[in-house]
């Protein structure tokens, strides 16, 4: 029993027009999924992926409008890191977006809320997830996670989470990998600012781990024998969660695979409109008037 790398990682905006306009219009993924949080349903929650909206790139953002910057801090995730094919892809990537290259193989920027971002070329053996756009060539198209970096102060207090439960492998001081069946993943720590992490807009929430869909109660049942406190199973309609934090203080999650995001939609027109699960479908009429319009960029929807 192995988790298959990330599933997916879920974070803060404060402007959902502007969040799609940076990661559909300009990342040129896939608006796959426009619905609702699930645990407050009056704000939005948008998946952007690949074209089939797999998971192993998933990126997602409840909406809160106006929400002040936030700035990660102790147990909060401060870096997604997205993997490409080539150092060709990075240098389009640099001109796109204007990032930073520490190194030849890795591009750091952020998006226009400061959420950390890099693009690393990597050689995995899994299969690229890309989301074909007009203005970006498949060849140097973002192809799924790579890692998540955290802050801590103490990264031996989660060690035994990891190895022992989770089934992470140390892959070097403070950096564990995981690798299931056709995906894997990395999780790093890096030392901790001095200053207190704050919530907000371009933060982290959590990060999700994919399971196969019969092990996620076995891997509740590991998490508990660790001395950790997840919540019950939680059907999302399109995945069920578990939920809880690892001891540095972040939020993880383990996602089933499926059923996915076309349970509910066509896949040729995933994302193009605002999708309930059943449970909230009679709140309709009152989101439709309360939530902000938004439209993906004309590009991404060619």
């Amino acid at each position: 029993m192995r988790l298959e790398g990330i599933h997916h990682v879920s974070s803060i905006t404060g402007d959902a027009q502007a969040n799609v306009d940076f990661y559909a219009g300009v990342l040129g993924l896939r608006l796959v999924k426009k619905t609702v949080n699930q645990d407050d349903p009056t704000v939005y929650h948008l998946f952007y992926g690949d074209d089939a909206g797999s998971p192993g790139l998933d990126l997602t953002f409840f909406e809160y409008p106006g929400a002040r910057p936030g700035r990660p801090g102790q147990g909060m995730i401060h870096r997604i890191v997205l993997r490409v094919a080539s150092e060709a892809a990075l240098d389009f990537w640099q001109r796109r977006v204007e990032g930073q290259r520490p190194s030849p193989t890795s591009l750091l920027f952020s998006d226009p809320e400061g959420l950390g971002l890099e693009l690393r070329v990597v050689a995995v053996p899994d299969a690229p997830l890309i989301a074909h756009h007009p203005d970006i060539p498949a060849e140097l198209a973002i192809q799924g996670f790579e890692e998540a970096r955290a802050y801590t102060a103490d990264p031996e207090r989660s060690r035994a989470l990891f190895e022992v439960a989770l089934g992470f492998e140390r892959d070097g001081g403070m950096s564990w990998s995981v690798r299931g069946d056709s995906r894997g993943g990395r999780y790093v720590f890096d030392p901790a600012p001095p200053e207190r992490g704050v919530p907000g807009a371009g933060t982290v929430h959590h990060v999700a781990w994919a399971s196969q869909d019969a092990d996620q109660l076995a891997w509740r049942e590991r998490v508990i024998a660790a001395g950790a406190h997840p919540t019950p199973v939680i059907d999302r309609y399109w995945f069920k969660s578990v939920y809880f934090r690892e001891p540095s203080g972040v939020l993880f999650e383990i996602a089933t695979m499926g059923p996915g995001f076309a349970v509910d939609e066509d896949p040729a027109h995933l994302g193009e409109r605002l999708v309930l699960p059943p449970k909230f479908e009679h709140l309709r009429d009152q989101l439709e008037v309360t939530l902000t319009p938004i439209h993906a960029p004309a590009a991404a929807r060619s």
